[in-house]
């Protein structure tokens, strides 16, 4: 089976600790919010409450963006389109979020109706400039 995501676009996704705009869509009606993320094998993982986990358990087809900018300028951009599930699995969501804290040097913040999420790639844009 061949790659949806290329390697090039893979070393983006990867290179550094952007940040990431979610889009869910409920009843035609869509939502775009910032997310922190791994990727990894064609797989995104983030970990998300709120409307963004709501929507996703309703209608799992999600698209996430990622760019990366130098001085005002857009370097590339990435779209995925993929399919999100939500992950019921309390050693999994504590590994993701430890490792997602790594990748951001961040504390780990307290929301205790976060959940873990993962999207399978379909399909891949990008734009490299």
């Amino acid at each position: 089976m061949p790659k949806i995501v290329p390697d090039e676009v893979e070393s983006l996704l990867t290179s550094e600790p952007l940040v990431a705009h979610l889009a869910t869509s409920l009843n035609g009606r869509p939502h775009v919010a910032p997310v922190r993320y791994l990727y990894a094998d064609e797989t995104v993982e983030l970990v998300t409450g709120g409307k963004k986990l709501d929507t996703i358990r309703k209608n799992p087809r999600v698209a996430l963006s990622v760019q990366w900018d130098e001085g005002g300028y857009t370097e590339w951009t990435v779209s995925l389109l993929g399919t999100a599930t939500v992950v019921d699995d309390e050693a999994a969501f504590e590994a993701v979020t430890s490792r997602i804290n790594e990748k951001y040097d961040a504390e780990r913040a307290a929301h205790p109706e976060n959940t873990l999420v993962r999207i399978s790639v379909g399909s891949v844009t990008d734009e490299i400039y």
